[in-house]
């Protein structure tokens, strides 16, 4: 923390409240040294997740409703919270959301944060192990956060009782302001809930793990079709709870067992499915592999395999849109021939020696093909050495990766411009629908609202909508960029060997 304090040349108290927040969003990280001092670290993946978060919100929105949504977006926005905040807080807004006289019940948020923790969506924090104090002992600089696996997903039994409650009017809001000061005037406290310190944060890694599920499906799906689609995702979801997201396969699954969990739909005879797993087995691509014979035959998804594929799919793309259908045709084959001379490059792909030679030299310069030399001799005499190009599906990943990352600043830098450019009509405008809001909820007359309507011009309008529409597709083309993003890094995280 010294450093820090010479760095910012802040007060004390300030960068304390500041590292606080930060490891509550669990963007830094603190360690205990054994010279006694505690050091803080940035968790810059964890920063760049950021760029993710309404992805992780619309897929929980898509897998649990609206609140399996508000659920993970308050412990986005929160960092950590305990479970029986979580549901009062989800139930007081959609509470806010329904018609009059409705409201939502505890019971039924609780039911949904249950579902998201049995799927590992969320999970528990690290607590700190309570030891028995000793008075002599001083205590630590820092804790020491401990976790056991076997309870991360365990929830705890809560009796949480009541409903969602609305916003008060300025009135209401005064008269339970006089309540409360006489309830703690009268002495009255209010006991801490049952799970008081169980604190809970989303689960990004199996977020991810959903993302390159729905990836290998819609891969198996545009390759072959819609049953083979049906049948691997099966068996990713037989297997997502028992597979770790850094796993290079799946649980093998026997075909008897993915026959009884397709889905009710889907009323293929048995006998078709083993032929569906034979031919998908026997793919050039490997996305699912046989392990052995027992139980009609045992299967696995090969993960790595497939994140592998999805990237030099993703690469082939890339090249083909930059270069074009040509150069793409001379990424493919050396992709598939691994190493190639330039005069094999022009025979197989059958193109020119000028043309050939103009479009490797351009990829090289590029760095989506790189060239190996094999000399001859010990001297490397050029007459005397062989001049192979290939392809580093891994070193154009990471290339491709940093080139992801900095278009998504400049996109980012792009809206704050459009943003401040615009800052004084987007001042305005929220100003006239605050008025406009007051006066409906007031019962204004048709007149009155169009007169406050009034006060946009035409030409501000106009301004407004081209502000809203660009700024619309700058966020569209920041979730393509991070899609790309996702495949790159996950097939670069599954070439890193683990320790």
């Amino acid at each position: 923390m010294s450093a820090l304090l010479l760095i910012k040349n802040k007060q004390k108290n300030q960068v304390k409240k500041a590292l606080c927040v930060l490891i509550q969003q669990n963007l830094v990280t603190y360690q205990l040294q054994k010279r006694g001092f505690v050091e803080y670290e940035a968790q810059c993946k964890r920063v760049l997740r950021i760029l993710r978060y309404p992805r992780y919100i619309y897929t929980a929105k898509t897998l649990y409703n609206d609140t399996g949504e508000l659920i993970v977006e308050e412990l986005l926005l929160n960092g950590k919270m305990t479970m029986s905040a979580v549901v009062r807080k989800v139930a007081d807004r959609l509470t806010e959301t329904m018609e009059d006289g409705k409201t939502m019940d505890y019971a039924d948020v609780s039911n949904t944060f249950v579902r998201l923790a049995d799927t590992h969506f969320v999970q528990r924090c690290p607590l700190v192990p309570e030891t028995p104090e000793t008075p002599d002992a001083p205590p630590p600089p820092a804790p020491t956060l401990v976790i056991n696996e076997k309870d991360m997903y365990v929830v705890p039994r809560l009796n949480l009782v009541g409903k969602g409650k609305r916003r008060r009017s300025c009135d209401e809001e005064e008269n339970g302001e006089h309540k409360a000061k006489k309830q703690k005037q009268d002495g009255g406290s209010s006991e801490p809930p049952p799970d008081d310190g169980i604190y809970w944060q989303v689960n990004i890694d199996r977020f991810h793990q959903h993302f390159r599920d729905q990836g290998i499906v819609s891969a198996v799906a545009n390759r072959m079709d819609q049953t083979s689609s049906e049948i691997v995702r099966t068996m990713l979801r037989m297997s997502e709870v028992t597979t770790s997201s850094s796993a290079p396969y799946t649980q093998p699954l026997s075909s008897n067992e993915i026959f009884r969990s397709l889905p009710a739909g889907y009323n293929i005879a048995k006998q078709v499915l083993d032929q569906y797993l034979t031919l998908l087995a026997d793919d050039p691509l490997e996305f699912v592999g046989k392990s052995g014979d027992s139980g009609g035959g045992m299967y696995t998804v090969n993960l790595h395999k497939a994140l592998a594929s999805l990237a030099t799919a993703t690469l082939e793309s890339i090249v083909e849109e930059r270069f074009g259908s040509r150069c793409a045709r001379i990424f493919r084959l050396l992709l598939r021939k691994k190493h190639l001379e330039q005069k094999q490059v022009e025979d197989f792909a059958m193109i020119p020696a000028k043309e050939a030679k103009d479009m490797l030299y351009k990829m090289l310069s590029e760095n989506f093909v790189s060239l190996q030399e094999i000399p001859k001799t010990p001297d490397h005499a050029p007459s005397r050495t062989f001049y192979l190009y290939t392809v580093n599906v891994p070193s154009s990943a990471r290339m491709l990766l940093h080139r992801c990352y900095k278009s998504v600043a400049n996109l980012i830098e792009r809206r704050q411009y459009e943003t401040k450019e615009n800052k004084r009509l987007l001042e305005k405008s929220q100003r006239v629908e605050a008025i406009l809001a007051s006066m409906q909820a007031t019962g204004a007359e048709d007149a009155q609202l169009q007169e406050i309507e009034e006060m946009i011009t035409a030409p501000e309008r106009q301004q407004l909508e081209n502000l809203k529409r660009n700024v619309n597709k700058i966020d569209a083309s920041e979730n393509q960029v991070d899609e790309t993003i996702f495949v790159l890094e996950s097939f670069i995280e599954s070439t890193v060997k683990k320790p």
